[in-house]
């Protein structure tokens, strides 16, 4: 069984898979971390995944245009990223509750428009995903062709954010400013900056992250949606964000090795292992929770995350 695992293929066929399984992930804790930063958290992640994923998947079925798919979906995921940031920053609602609102009705409403669309039917419809693309020369070389070199463009894309957001937190005045509204939004305003206006700009921008997110699973890698189907990656993207200690690149890594255990568990599934199924697909939450409670006393949260910030008005 051992020898059996540690073949090359399987060895290949796990790395390539790792990637695949972290693309959403990756996406998503990409925009909540700009949200978060922006002193907003987000819990409704999953609900804006799923929202993505059905409005990628209805659109390309509707028209069987992969893109306008994947432009549906970032733009069902800014407008649930601007319902957020409405609540959140302009009318100060608590934001716990609004991020668990919005994946409540993100359920209950795909739900509907599934059912509404296709009402009761045996056969489920189907769609042509974008699947995989090899790049020229490169997806020769062997083994590492065929585990970075022949991925999803939303692969690459994921991959291409991390050095990209990392870049604009650190290294513009931009992203300067939106890590000084997590931690001062009052000193920000001082400056004569608009904190309101910031956190709009990335709340939309996560949502829209977390929509791309939800497509590259219907019409990225599968070919048909289902209820739910996002299966808790947008809940597990939150704990990546944290796991990562709102840094990016370590964020980028806490997702590979999370990745890496899902895909795992998935060929341990695959050869039979005599471990109950369940126990196997709940590991990557289990080390999640594990994570959580050993990341504490090392926490860069933002000290304003999740707290409404309330200008001061001079009479």
């Amino acid at each position: 069984m051992l020898h059996d695992l540690l073949t090359v293929t399987i060895i290949v066929s796990v790395l390539a898979s790792t990637l695949k399984i972290a693309t959403p992930l990756l996406l998503a804790a990409l925009g909540e971390l700009v949200t978060e930063r922006a002193g907003v958290m987000n819990l409704g992640v999953e609900g804006t995944m799923l929202i993505g994923a059905y409005a990628g998947f209805i659109v390309v079925f509707r028209t069987e245009s992969l893109a306008l798919g994947y432009l549906a979906a970032v733009l069902a995921g800014g407008i649930m990223g601007l319902f957020m940031v409405f609540m959140a920053s302009s009318l100060k609602v608590d934001q716990t509750v609004t991020g668990l609102s919005i994946n409540l009705f993100a359920t209950g409403f795909t739900l509907f428009l599934y059912r509404v669309a296709f009402g009761d039917i045996s056969d489920l419809p189907i769609i042509v995903p974008s699947g995989k693309i090899s790049i020229p020369v490169l997806s020769e070389i062997p083994i590492l062709g065929d585990i970075l070199f022949k991925q999803s463009w939303l692969t690459y894309f994921a991959l291409l954010m991390v050095p990209i957001i990392a870049i604009f937190l650190y290294k513009t005045k931009y992203g300067l400013a939106i890590r000084a509204i997590g931690e001062n939004p009052r000193a920000v305003d001082t400056v004569g900056l608009n904190v309101t206006k910031y956190q709009y700009l990335c709340v939309i921008f996560g949502g829209m992250m977390d929509g791309l997110g939800g497509a590259f699973i219907t019409i990225g890698t599968l070919s048909n949606f289902l209820p739910g189907i996002t299966a808790g990656r947008g809940w597990l993207a939150v704990i990546l964000v944290i796991a990562g200690n709102w840094q990016p690149l370590w964020i980028f890594f806490a997702t590979l090795v999370f990745a890496f255990l899902d895909a795992t568990q998935l060929q341990l599934q695959g050869f039979g292992v005599p471990v109950p199924y369940q126990l196997l697909l709940s590991l990557p939450f289990i080390i999640a929770l594990l994570v959580l409670m050993g990341s504490r006393a090392r926490s860069l949260a933002p000290k304003f995350l999740s707290k409404p910030y309330i200008r001061e008005v001079t009479k």
